[in-house]
């Protein structure tokens, strides 16, 4: 059996407890066999590669990369225990009241947190992937009521542990804080390696569990974990763009996610996790290929609805077109998206709604809300 790392005593809150500091990546003694994972990995690559395919033929990829960063961002903190739906994001975003304020805002720290890590890989001048980019999108993911007083954009100073109300009781212990910034800094070392010798998805594989055993932060581990697989994909090419939403495979595999995490570091089976992970990456590859499919079927459907539809003027089809990136919206919104008058504005969203491709949800004669349901509903599945 291969060891990950080694056990110190330490104590917490009164409790002697044990913390596991993990060895440093790869794993050795003995090293990972390519038999194991090579067949696996070639399969998830190319579910990716199919998937950069299919994107490649829809008109916009602006829209797929909308929906798929928010049903990401949406997934990875449900993960987390918020209750926030698909539709609260969107109706947070058309400016309408929400339910569940505090978890919206959690969901849309992740996509602040998840743009600034994506604008800083794609600029020439921005950070490369770095505890210190990290601790940028912590602060951005804990920004907010309940992220006060866990030290956003900080590395944690104090012991935590993972499930049980006491140190002594916990599932798990991660390293001493004094021990965080060493194993981090051996972490940023492994990623950019100069020559790697393992598939970059077997790294990326890697990668998350050690960030997640080394759990540097007081609150927002997982969703940082998650975030970095999907920064990763980019980054070492096998993706031009982030559409493939991991959370929700491992929201629908919750126990047995955290069963090979654990088994890593109790037995160190990292081919089990590896072999998971691969699993996951070509089944949610396959997922968003199918999403992408179906939506694109639906927009053009409409699209030939509506212009096949008498007087269906520019203001009409310009509103359309921006319909994937404003699923929810005001009369208000598209007069200020498209720089037209009231009336005008009006008369584009009555066009719509008459061919049944918008609702109106209110029922009101002011302050209307429209959805383009039919699209809404699509995306809402799975999550």
């Amino acid at each position: 059996m291969r060891t990950t790392g080694t056990n110190v005593t330490t104590t917490t809150l009164g409790d002697e407890v044990r913390a596991f500091v993990p060895h440093p990546l790869p794993p050795a003694d003995p090293i990972l066999a390519s038999d194991s994972y090579a067949a696996t990995a070639r399969r998830a690559e190319l579910a990716l590669a199919r998937l950069s395919g299919v994107a490649g033929l829809v008109p916009s990829v602006d829209w797929l990369l909308y929906s798929a960063i928010r049903k990401e961002a949406l997934l990875t903190s449900q993960i987390e225990g918020t209750q926030a739906t698909l539709t609260d994001l969107f109706d947070d975003e058309a400016g309408l009241a929400v339910a569940n304020t505090d978890d919206v805002e959690e969901v849309t720290n992740y996509l602040r947190a998840f743009r600034l890590v994506r604008d800083n890989l794609r600029s020439p001048k921005g950070l490369p992937i770095s505890v210190r980019l990290l601790c940028d999108a912590h602060r951005l993911l804990l920004s907010g009521a309940r992220g006060e007083g866990k030290q956003p954009g900080e590395l944690r100073r104090s012991q935590n542990w993972i499930g049980g109300s006491r140190p002594g009781r916990a599932v798990f212990v991660p390293p001493p804080p004094d021990r965080v910034p060493a194993l981090l800094g051996d972490l940023e070392r492994f990623i950019h390696e100069a020559e790697p010798d393992l598939p970059p998805l077997v790294r990326i594989a890697l990668v998350h569990v050690q960030f997640e055993t080394i759990h540097p932060f007081l609150d927002g581990n997982g969703r940082i974990g998650r975030l970095l697989i999907a920064a990763l994909l980019e980054q070492w090419g096998l993706l031009p763009e982030p559409l493939v939403y991991l959370s929700s495979y491992l929201k629908q595999n919750l126990a047995e996610y955290y069963r090979r995490l654990s088994a890593v570091r109790t037995d160190g089976d990292w081919e089990g996790w590896i072999a998971f992970f691969l699993d996951g990456v070509e089944t949610a590859a396959t997922d968003a290929e199918r999403g992408i499919v179906t939506i694109a079927s639906l927009v053009a459907a409409d699209r030939r609805r509506l212009l096949a539809a008498p007087r269906v003027g520019a203001v009409g089809l310009r509103l359309f077109e921006l319909l994937p990136l404003m699923p929810r919206f005001t009369i208000e919104q598209v007069r200020q998206k498209l720089a037209t008058t009231f009336p005008t504005a009006t008369a584009a969203v009555k066009l719509l709604e008459g061919l049944g491709i918008v609702t109106e949800l209110t029922g009101q004669k002011k302050n209307r809300c429209f959805s383009y349901a039919a699209y809404v509903e699509l995306l809402a599945n799975g999550t």
